[in-house]
């Protein structure tokens, strides 16, 4: 599989806003969430001004806002939400900047995530990145993404229907949900690996080709490529641990921690499929370089049993070639004949001595 790379013209200074990623296409769009368990409003494409009233609504003020936000290209629009949400500068421009590594960041007053999300694309080999950040904050909710994508597209619809705890639990839930779809993208890509791998294995019996090769050393990278992503997630969670017993500065409740104990988990599982893959993937470099051998060391045989048959041949051809007057087989009347049968009974035995060790 072929990844993604993002275009990096020059090093970005510190704080300063630059979005550095490659999705430019699509205008920035939003998407609003307003619920409690008894119900929900949605709003789509609303403006600023929309959004900090639905915000500051005192009637709302319990109520769980999710803001997502699709397209972060707009520099001045997402400074904009930064301002308006009352989050720090730096943070704004982590936002932006797509290159840094996953990580979680516990400020004053909200809880600051940020993570890769990998998928491959549909009907293709390549795999599309995308860094996703997530702001947490006095029962809101604010995700960034590079452009739109269905990964939450399961989550919308049960705050619609009210199904599952979503709607009877508050932010801090939400966020769990969310990265939980997030992970599971790293699950649905590595089961695409490990089909392609199991089918490779399969066909690597007959003869090895230069394709297996590419692939073998394509996914290569790309398993170690998925593992730096999953790395610095792993420790994101863990540092949640460290911080679980403060809830007011964390905005987690205590008797969620649970859930992101389980995505720490489900972050070991995911290094361990890697792990895996990539002892397959040695199998298969190890089994593509044998049979290589294999079929040289097979070439190299046929070759040699060849100028072997050939050497006694070669001698005597080139004993007869010799242009000296006092060779009395130059005068036999069937001495040509006598030569040719004498080189075919050579032949005929160098070959049956070679059957009957096996040679070939």
């Amino acid at each position: 599989m072929q990844r993604i790379k993002y275009k990096k013209t020059r090093k970005v200074e510190p704080n300063l806003y630059e979005y550095t990623g490659i999705h430019r296409e699509h205008t920035v769009s939003t998407q609003l969430f307003v619920y409690n368990e008894e119900g929900f409003e949605e709003y789509h494409n609303v403006p600023l001004e929309k959004i900090k009233s639905e915000l500051d609504d005192p009637e709302q003020v319990d109520d769980v806002k999710w803001l997502n936000v699709h397209g972060l290209h707009n520099v001045e629009w997402i400074k904009t939400v930064g301002d308006l949400i009352g989050i720090d500068r730096h943070i704004v421009t982590d936002v932006l900047n797509v290159t840094r590594r996953s990580r979680i960041e516990q400020l004053d007053d909200y809880l600051f995530f940020s993570i890769k999300s990998v998928l491959q694309k549909e009907g293709s080999d390549e795999l599309e990145v995308e860094q996703i950040s997530f702001v947490m904050k006095d029962n809101l909710l604010v995700s960034f993404q590079e452009k739109k994508s269905d990964f939450f597209a399961h989550i919308r619809e049960r705050i619609r229907t009210g199904s599952g705890l979503v709607r009877k639990k508050k932010e801090d839930y939400l966020l769990y949900m969310l990265l939980d779809s997030v992970m599971e993208n790293f699950f649905i890509t590595l089961e695409n690996y490990e089909d392609a791998i199991e089918k490779l294995l399969g066909t690597q019996k007959s003869e090895p080709l230069q394709e297996q090769y590419e692939f073998i050393e394509k996914n290569r990278g790309n398993l170690n490529f998925l593992k730096r992503c999953i790395l610095p997630l792993r420790e994101a969670l863990y540092n949640l641990k460290g911080i679980r017993e403060d809830e007011a500065a964390s905005g987690i409740d205590k008797a969620n921690y649970s859930y992101y104990e389980r995505l720490h988990q489900k972050s070991y599982e995911l290094l361990d499929q890697i792990e895996y893959d990539s002892s397959q993937i040695e199998a298969a470099a190890n089994i593509f370089f044998s049979l290589q051998n294999q079929k040289m060391n097979q070439i190299m045989k046929t070759l040699t049993i060849v100028s072997v048959i050939f050497m006694p041949l070669t001698f005597i051809v080139g004993v007869y070639g010799m242009n000296f007057e006092n060779m009395p087989e130059l005068s036999m009347k069937n001495g040509y004949y006598l030569v040719w049968i004498v080189m075919v009974v050579i032949t005929i035995l160098m070959v049956v001595y070679f059957k009957r060790k096996k040679w070939f």
